[in-house]
């Protein structure tokens, strides 16, 4: 099972095998003094979670592929509510026994998950090492004196060891990404209010988000679908919108990737491993179809320092005032000295270090007014233990260097795999794009993923074929077009300022006749339904825009044309321009050319 992604288990199950044998042989297997765990479930709560899951079952009908993740694994970091475990956010006296699953866990359950431990992480979710800890530090699962990174270091650890397929983290700073690009792990960092925050102890709950570690994007993908979801009972809780604006930044508005921003001049602390790795991914990304922009980061990077060095370290301290003023000499001394430091910001600092973000998020979105994305080191340097601990502030934030900013900019991000530096230690890379384009950075991470493939985890298995799921994303509407709209035709570029795509290129079924109507600028044709057996196949193209964008790209269309329903060579039907009958009068019928581009070519 080691390794196993969530098809595999799918698999094992469709083959007949049980949840009670798979997951009673996967316990016995864990160790309960590895670093990454705080607590794993035992015989007694196998048996609770067994009986859930036939509850769950039951509710389904006993129909298994009504639970997309039934009988599987999967691990929470050790600050989200698992009913029947302890949440001790990695400080015992602070420790509490919920009532209830955090709204996450509990949609996962509802899908047929089980919940097998807890995970280890740097106290209160304050850091991005892994070494925070009194349960001890979790090394690295590549080369154990090395940091794993943090602060969701036991759950990145379990993942790429392949002892669950995926287990849940938070990321305020970076807490969801560094650990996966430090163990070659995808790392899903949402739209913020994507997934609830309910039933997590709070880092800065007005940027804290549940994110996922997964050996596959497919597997990140499949479990997302499961947590988005709008609660009521979480005020930082979003519904997703209904369209992306057409206007401002272009990684703001629908669309796919197709331009990315990357620094200017990477920051690499002295860490020539890390660069010799970022300049082999940079020149195979240029291989893929995408352009790359280097930029200037300046704004981004400020705007990444006032997280630590601004007021928002109040905010941490909102998280756990009373508990630190009754028992801060049980904190880990590092998380006590930079919670501490909210004391010295007043209110008057914290509304002018707002004014500064707003300023400097005008600027970024300036700066990023013409390109989709972000490409940036996940993790810029991979230090070690030793000198975490020697120096853990300084090193700590260099790892933030291109996380920190992404949740006070409201955008999402996705850490991938991207090979490996020569000491043999794992390297990623990070897209980033705007809130609720998590579906966009998938797509683009499957396509780099199949080009450059890497190992799962720690193991030998080889990456199966990463095909975008669907995930959430903004409505759309497709619609075929057969004239002046093909591409390379003059109106295609209505399509284009649309943000429409290219899906493919067909025909209709063999029932439409085609006109070219007279007295039309640029020239146009008019499609015409024809009796069964009567007319020809005509070539179209289909694209997909997003729906916001529709009504203003019919408000362009010209009587007598309009949109209408047009059946295509597979029997779909579709949106397509149709004509009014009084239109075709002193038309030329073309059907004989079999399109409107043959048509064009034999007039010149």
């Amino acid at each position: 099972m080691l390794g196993w992604t969530i098809k595999d288990w799918q698999n094992a199950y469709k083959e007949g095998a049980t949840p009670s044998l798979l997951l009673g042989e996967l316990l016995t297997g864990l160790d309960s003094n590895d670093a990454a765990w705080i607590s794993i479930l035992d015989q007694e709560g196998l048996g609770k979670a067994l009986s859930e899951l036939d509850e769950e079952l039951e509710k389904a009908g006993g129909d298994i592929s009504k639970l997309p993740l039934y009988g599987i694994p999967f691990a929470a970091k050790d600050n989200i509510d698992v009913a029947g475990f302890e949440t001790t956010a990695a400080c015992p006296d602070f420790a509490y026994t919920p009532a209830e699953d955090a709204h996450t866990v509990a949609r996962l359950k509802a899908a047929g998950a089980v919940v097998i431990g807890k995970t280890n992480l740097d106290q209160f979710a304050t850091g991005l090492v892994g070494t925070r800890s009194p349960y001890g530090a979790v090394p690295n699962t590549f080369k154990p004196e090395v940091i794993s990174g943090g602060s969701s270091s036991g759950s990145a650890s379990v993942v790429a060891r392949g002892l669950v397929p995926f287990a849940l983290g938070t990321d305020t700073a970076g807490s969801g990404r560094v650990p996966a690009g430090l163990n070659n792990l995808v790392g899903l960092k949402p739209t913020k209010g994507l997934f609830s925050i309910r039933g997590v102890v709070p880092a800065c709950r007005s940027l804290d988000c549940v994110s996922i570690f997964a050996l596959t994007v497919n597997d990140a993908g499949l479990v997302s679908d499961v947590m988005a979801d709008f609660d009521a009972g979480d005020a930082f809780s979003r519904r997703a919108p209904d369209a992306l604006p057409l206007d401002g930044a272009a990684l703001r508005r629908p669309g796919p990737i197709k331009r990315l921003a990357i620094p200017e001049h990477p920051q690499w602390f002295g860490d020539q491993q890390s660069e010799a790795a970022w300049n082999t991914a940079i020149s195979q990304w240029r291989q893929q179809n995408v352009e790359l922009i280097p930029m200037d980061f300046s704004p981004l990077l400020e705007l990444a320092a006032l997280l630590y060095e601004g007021p928002w370290v109040a905010e941490r301290h909102a998280a756990v005032e009373s508990f630190m003023a009754s028992h801060g000499d049980e904190m880990n001394p590092v998380v006590r000295g930079i919670i501490s430091k909210a004391a010295n910001f007043s209110a008057t600092d914290t509304f002018k270090a707002q004014y500064r973000k707003e300023e400097l998020l005008r600027q970024i979105d300036e700066l990023l007014a013409d390109v989709d994305a972000l490409l940036v080191p996940t993790a810029p340097t991979a230090p070690t233990i030793e000198a975490v601990h020697a120096d853990p502030v300084t090193l700590n934030s260099q790892l933030g260097t291109y996380t920190n900013f992404v949740n006070l900019a409201d955008m999402s991000a996705l850490a991938v795999p991207a090979g490996f530096r020569d000491d043999g230690l794992p390297f990623g890379v990070t897209l980033i794009s705007g809130a609720w384009k998590d579906a966009e950075l998938q797509h683009l991470a499957c396509q780099w993923l199949n080009s450059h493939p890497t190992p799962l985890g720690t193991t030998t298995r080889a990456r199966p074929e990463e095909t975008p799921g669907a995930a959430i994303s903004t409505p759309t509407i497709k619609v075929a077009v057969v004239g002046a709209h093909l591409s390379g035709m003059p109106l295609n570029t209505q399509l284009g300022e649309r943000h429409a795509v290219l899906l493919e290129q067909t025909t209709t079924s063999a029932n439409y006749w085609l006109f070219a109507l007279p007295n039309t600028t640029p020239p146009k044709p008019g499609l015409k339904r024809a009796a069964p057996g009567e007319g020809e196949a005509i070539i179209v193209e289909v694209w997909e825009m997003p729906a916001s964008a529709f009504g203003s790209f019919v408000d362009l269309i010209p009587a007598p044309l309009g949109i209408g329903n047009v059946e295509l060579a597979d029997g779909r039907w579709v949106n397509g321009f149709i004509c009014e009958g009084y239109g075709f009068k002193g038309a030329e019928d073309v059907t004989e050319f079999g399109g409107w581009r043959a048509y064009i070519a034999s007039r010149s």
